[in-house]
Formats: structure tokens, C-alpha cells, sequence
């Protein structure tokens, strides 16, 4: 399938993740997009379609814009969410040509704190989000190979990324910025996911793939030199210590892994956000 005959369908595209997406691949395919609150921009756009998962009907929306590619960024109640994914579950089974790009999270592997996670390592979570998560996850991996392609995604940061926008937030009202010293993660932007998503659809990639830094930082460590980066001087931090030992939550490549250009240190992560700021 060529490039110029996608019809794309990004769920939660005025999200920080989905709006990043649209932005990226609305050059380059015929893109449409969801909203749930109403904003102006999203109104005047003939590409963006009002979709509240919790009371409409996916099926309607779907029937009307034949999309080949679906990409999932929805955020909300779980419980809706999971009704959601099933109706997109079963639409897929009815429509083998369309394939479902799922952004999922390094939550799937919660429970495991000793290592890092690769794509085939099984999930296990003990949160309430990563169990959320692994379901829907094992829902789309009954469905054929060729339809599949599921984004697991580490601490996500960019210029108006909910992550970046609280440390600002609570740097201004003086208050205390979360450190978790004992956590050892990897970590992302929306520009570095955009590009992942973007190299996925176009060499018609399925599978599971982990879109994080290649390095490792401790989560004290990061976060003291973003608010750095940011030249939010004087800022004040609050120390958690949630276990006594180091543990992990990162999701590093070794089967589905990615060329060169698209690989990246957690460093880049704020010449990435620095740029744009």
C-alpha cells in the first residue's frame, strides 16, 4: 500500500501525544483526527471529528472515514476506554486490511523492578494503569500479526507535555517538585514518538516496539537537569523513597529495534524540548 493511500484515524488527536502525531503525519497522508472538548481550532478543522468514547458510538465514526490505520492515543476512564478498544477490537476483526498503532506504557512492567523490559519479556503490572494497559494490549495481539503494532512508551516529555507543564507550574506557585531517587527509568519526547510512529507506517512495521532513550537515568538525576535546562532557578524538590532499593521501569529494544537516526540518549530529551521552549 503506497503512501498517498492511507486514510488515517488518530483516537485522542487533541492530546499532547495525539495532536504531535497529527501535526507530523497530516503532511504526508490524508489524517483526521478526534477531540472530545470542544475548541475552536478543533471545529474549524474538517479533518477533526467530536468523539466522547464514554457516550458515541465508534462504529459510526469508523464506517464513515474507512481508515487503513487507526492510531490509539485516547486518555480517560478506564473503564470506557476498555469498551472502546473492544468495539475497535471488533471492528478489526471484521476489516483485515486496518491495522491499529496502540500507544502503551512501561507500566506493563511495574511489577518487575530489578531489570529493565523488552518487547518480548511478559507484562506483569501492579497498578491499577499498567493492568489497564496489558489488557488491552493481549486484546489487539489476538488479532493476525499484519494488523498490529503496539508503542510502549517510558516517561514522555516535550515543550507543553503534562510532565513539563506541572514542573513549571509548581516551580512558579513555590512549591515542591517529586524526585524519586531509587527509580531508574528511560525517557521520551512527542518528537522522538512522532518519529517512530511515522517510520511504522511507512515501511508497514507490526509488533512490539519500546521508543525510549538507549540510556538509563535515575529519576532524581533527569528531572534536576531539565529544571536546569528550563532555568528554573531556585526551584524547590521533594525527595520520595518508595521502596529502599534502586528499581526500574524502562523499556529498552532489543528485537524490534529501530535504525540509527531514530535512536536517541536521554540527553537529547532536552535539546528537544530547550528548541522549541
Amino acid at each position: 500500500m503506497t503512501q498517498q493511500k492511507h486514510r488515517i484515524l488518530i483516537l485522542g488527536a487533541s492530546g499532547f501525544l495525539g495532536n504531535s502525531i497529527y501535526k507530523e503525519l497530516s503532511s504526508y497522508f490524508k489524517t483526521f483526527g478526534t477531540y472530545r472538548t470542544p475548541k475552536i481550532e478543533f471545529e474549524k478543522n474538517h479533518h477533526f471529528f467530536e468523539y466522547n468514547f464514554e457516550e458515541d458510538d465508534i462504529f459510526e465514526l469508523l464506517s464513515a472515514l474507512k481508515p487503513t490505520i487507526i492510531i490509539s492515543a485516547l486518555r480517560g476512564t478506564f473503564a470506557s476506554q476498555l469498551i472502546a478498544h473492544k468495539h475497535l477490537y471488533d471492528y478489526l476483526k471484521d476489516h483485515k486490511k486496518v491495522k491499529i498503532i496502540f500507544l502503551s506504557s512501561a507500566n506493563v512492567f511495574d511489577a518487575y523492578s530489578k531489570y529493565p523490559s523488552y518487547e518480548s519479556d511478559t507484562t506483569l503490572s501492579n497498578s491499577i494503569y499498567g493492568h489497564f494497559k496489558i489488557r488491552i494490549e493481549q486484546q489487539f495481539l489476538k488479532l493476525p500479526k499484519r494488523q498490529v503494532a503496539i508503542v510502549r512508551l517510558p516517561m514522555v516529555f516535550g515543550t507543553q507535555s503534562p510532565r513539563v507543564n506541572e514542573i513549571k507550574i509548581l516551580h512558579k506557585v513555590n512549591e515542591f517538585i517529586e524526585l524519586f531517587p531509587n527509580l531508574i527509568m528511560n525517557v521520551c519526547t512527542d518528537k522522538r514518538v512522532v518519529q517512530q510512529v511515522h517510520y511504522i507506517i511507512n515501511r508497514n512495521k507490526n509488533g512490539v516496539f519500546h521508543c525510549g532513550s538507549n540510556d538509563l537515568v535515575h529519576h532524581d538525576d533527569f528531572i534536576k537537569d531539565l529544571v536546569r535546562q528550563l532555568g528554573l532557578n531556585h526551584s524547590k524538590f521533594k525527595y520520595v523513597y518508595t521502596t529502599n532499593e534502586e528499581r526500574y521501569l524502562a523499556v529498552l529494544p532489543k528485537y524490534n529495534t529501530l535504525p540509527s537516526h531514530l535512536l536517541f540518549e536521554s540527553s537529547s530529551v532536552f535539546s528537544d524540548i530547550i528548541k522549541t521552549f
